[in-house]
């Protein structure tokens, strides 16, 4: 078996290609990650589009999704739009997988929104499998979803596995897991990176995620926040224990760099990229990985409901929590808050603040 395919998340910023293009030029990149709906074909730059295109025609090229809002518990004409453009774009562009975010998304201004993780209940479980299905339905290729980086509470950490396992079981699809989103997770709530990934489906994992982030000064005098911002270098604990992860997911077939397009502007970040990328390969082609054979995918049929499923009370208490967050309520308040599908009583005051200011950044509303 051939070991795992080492690529990029591409961005469209002139740092960024500036600072990927001796990786072009040398035949490094083995495929292209594309989030498809941050910038569609009547935006694309030619060059850009031709980039794309090359990998696509020499089946290369995946796809990454940000906008759907898989857990939104109202269906909206945006969710319709959305998978009328995915359409069309696996029509033009061949794309070996798509993928999508866990979490919800429900403000109007949702391109500048931020994914919220949910906890696991039958109707959100219910909820979660209905927008999958209709994902699914729309596109020919497998179909796979991230893990989060943000937990507002350790038993969201320590569900999310199971969750996510639950929510793609009818459709044979997959997961990517992000190792910094671990990585955040065990920052912030003291757990071992192992831990954690031992409560994941890693059977299930055919994309690895790798990226850096920031940290961000406690309030309480406590550790500081581990954010997964996308816009510095890949900490060491990760390539530490980047060797182990890869031999445990004997299904992987790609491993994916993520960095934010604007921030590769010094000479000195470019290089620490590409450094990282170098690292990256070198560990991928050391390792003592011995992936099984590969499954033949095969779309399972799934009969749709005529309507999207929709819960009135879940779709109050996504907006509800939102605002709340986005008015800086206090964080004692919203953990008194009493949800039906929100276990606010069990949420990390730290966790709560970080969740106001990353609404509050990108301002949503």
């Amino acid at each position: 078996m051939n070991k795992p395919l080492l690529g990029i998340s591409m961005m469209a910023e002139a740092d960024f290609v500036s600072a990927l293009l001796p990786l072009l030029q040398s035949n490094s990149v083995d495929v292209l990650e594309w989030s498809f709906d941050t910038l569609y074909h009547n935006h694309e730059p030619v060059w850009l589009c031709d980039l794309l295109n090359f990998y696509a025609d020499n089946e290369r090229l995946i796809g990454h999704g940000v906008y759907y809002s898989l857990f939104d518990a109202r269906w909206t004409e945006r969710q319709e739009d959305w998978l009328k453009k995915l359409k069309e774009e696996v029509a033009l562009r061949r794309y070996n997988h798509i993928t999508e975010h866990f979490g919800f998304m429900n403000t109007e201004n949702f391109h500048q929104g931020v994914p919220l993780p949910v906890s696991l209940h039958a109707k959100t479980l219910e909820i979660g499998k209905d927008r999958l299905y209709r994902l699914q339905d729309a596109v020919n290729i497998p179909v796979g979803i991230e893990n989060l980086a943000f937990s507002f509470g350790i038993d969201d950490v320590k569900e999310q596995g199971a969750f996510l396992d639950k929510l793609i079981e009818d459709t044979d699809g997959f997961l990517i897991l992000d190792l910094h989103n671990i990585y955040c997770q065990a920052c912030n709530f003291g757990i071992e990176i192992q831990e954690i990934m031992d409560w994941y489906p890693l059977d299930k994992v055919k994309e690895i995620h790798l990226s850096g982030g920031s940290w961000q000064e406690s309030v309480y005098g406590k550790r500081p926040v581990r954010r997964d911002t996308h816009d510095d270098s890949i900490p060491k604990e990760l390539f530490s224990v980047l060797p182990s992860v890869v031999s445990q997911c004997q299904h992987l077939e790609y491993v994916i760099i993520e960095r934010l397009g604007h921030t590769l502007k010094t000479d000195e970040e470019k290089n620490d990229f590409l450094t990282d990328f170098n690292r990256v390969k070198k560990i991928i082609e050391a390792s003592d990985w011995k992936g099984e054979q590969k499954k033949n995918w095969k779309k399972k049929e799934i009969k749709l409901t005529e309507k999207p499923l929709e819960d009135r009370v879940l779709f109050e208490e996504q907006s509800r929590l939102t605002q709340l967050l986005f008015d800086h309520v206090d964080a004692a308040v919203i953990k008194d808050v009493d949800f039906h599908y929100f276990k606010t009583e069990n949420w990390d005051l730290e966790m709560i603040l970080t969740a106001q200011n990353m609404i509050r950044k990108w301002n949503p509303y």
